[in-house]
C-alpha cells in the first residue's frame, strides 16, 4: 500500500524525479518533474549527467494522500525535433487543453523549447512537430495571468546555453560575463492565444537591488542562474529562481509580469546536490514550495527526488526563509 506524502520527504521513491512544476488542476495537485535516470556518462558543467529522456506526471488528491505516478506522459522518441535531454518542464491549462512545455536539445545540440498537448492533466501528451519558433535555452515556466494572458519565463546558464544567445543568435564560443558586468536575466515572452508560439521576441528581465541597480554577474548570492518561476500574491508578481553556484532559491518582486523585479531575499537554503529547481503553488488556502534534493540517492547529483514544504509570508509580503533540513 502506498504511503501518504510527508513534508521534506521524497514524494515518490520508485523513480528519481527533479525540477518539479506544481499546479492545481481539476481540484488536485499535479506535479510535472523531470525524470532522472542512471547512466555511465560524464558529469560536467555542461550538464551531461542529466540524461533524462521522458516525463512522468505525478498527482496528489491532497497533501495527506499517496502520490500517484500516472506513467510515461511523453518520451523523447516521440518528439520529432528533439534528440536528447528532456530537462525541466512545466504545464499550463488554457483553451480547454493542457499544455506541457519542455526543453530538449535539437538535432544540432542546441536547446529549444517544445510544446505537447493533452485533454488530461495526467497526459499522455502529444508533441508538436517543431519547437516554438524563436525559443532557446531551458527551464520554461508559464504563468496564465488573471486576464488570461500567458507568459513564458525561461533560461539557464552554462549547460542551459543562455549566455550563448546574448546577440540574438547562437554563438557556441560566447564567453561568460565578467564579474563586474550586469548579470544575465531570465527571458520572458508572451504566448499567443494558441499557446504554441510567441507573440513577440523574448525579452530579458532585469533584476535590481533595493536601490534600483541591476545585479552583477559576480554577485553569486543573488544573481540569476536558472529555474525561473513566477507566481502572484496580493497583486504582486514574485519571480523566484536558482542562484546555481551558491545553491540557493531566491526571489524578487515586481508590479508587472515582464518586470523589472526588485531582489528581496532567500526562499530556500542549500540542499544536498549541485543546484535546485522549484515551484510555488497555492492549494487549499496554503502555499507550498516544491523542490528537490539528492538525499535518497546518497548525494548522487543526477539522481534526485522531489519534495515539498509549506511556504509562509510575512505581513509585508516577504517570504520566510526555509531550511529544508530543520
Amino acid at each position: 500500500m502506498s504511503q501518504s506524502v510527508k513534508p521534506n520527504e521524497p514524494i515518490v521513491t520508485h523513480i528519481y524525479t527533479a525540477d518539479p512544476s506544481a499546479h492545481v488542476f481539476e481540484g488536485k495537485l499535479y506535479i510535472y518533474p523531470s525524470h532522472d535516470i542512471d547512466h555511465d556518462g560524464p558529469t560536467n558543467d555542461n550538464g551531461d549527467q542529466y540524461a533524462m529522456e521522458d516525463y512522468h506526471v505525478l498527482s496528489l488528491d491532497d497533501l495527506n494522500s499517496p502520490c500517484i505516478d500516472n506513467g510515461e506522459a511523453l518520451h523523447v522518441r516521440d518528439v520529432p525535433w528533439a534528440s536528447e535531454q528532456m530537462w525541466a518542464p512545466d504545464a499550463a491549462y488554457k483553451n480547454g487543453i493542457y499544455y506541457l512545455f519542455f526543453p530538449a536539445r535539437d538535432h544540432d545540440g542546441i536547446f529549444r523549447i517544445g510544446v505537447a498537448t493533452s485533454t488530461s492533466p495526467a497526459g499522455p501528451f502529444k508533441a508538436e512537430d517543431n519547437y516554438i519558433p524563436g525559443s532557446y535555452s531551458i527551464d520554461p515556466a508559464v504563468l496564465v495571468d488573471e486576464d488570461n494572458r500567458a507568459y513564458m519565463y525561461f533560461g539557464g546558464l552554462w549547460g542551459g546555453q543562455l549566455e550563448k544567445w546574448q546577440t540574438g543568435a547562437y554563438k557556441p564560443e560566447a564567453p561568460d560575463p565578467a564579474a563586474t558586468d550586469r548579470a544575465y536575466g531570465p527571458r520572458v515572452a508572451e504566448l499567443n492565444e494558441d499557446m504554441l508560439t510567441f507573440k513577440s521576441e523574448p525579452a530579458e528581465i532585469v533584476i535590481v537591488d533595493e536601490e534600483g541597480k541591476p545585479l552583477l554577474a559576480g554577485d553569486e548570492e543573488r544573481r540569476y542562474f536558472e529555474g525561473p518561476w513566477v507566481h502572484k500574491y496580493n497583486g504582486k508578481y514574485y519571480l523566484s529562481y536558482s542562484t546555481g553556484t551558491t545553491h540557493k532559491l531566491v526571489y524578487a518582486v515586481g508590479d508587472k509580469p515582464e518586470g523589472p523585479y526588485v531582489f528581496k531575499g532567500t526562499i530556500l537554503t542549500p540542499v544536498l546536490g549541485w543546484t535546485t529547481h522549484h515551484s510555488i503553488v497555492e492549494f487549499k488556502d496554503k502555499w507550498y514550495l516544491f523542490y528537490h534534493d539528492c538525499s535518497l540517492s546518497g548525494g548522487v547529483d543526477h539522481k534526485r527526488s522531489v519534495k515539498f514544504t509549506e511556504l509562509k509570508y510575512n505581513e509585508d509580503g516577504t517570504i520566510q526563509t526555509i531550511d529544508p533540513y530543520k
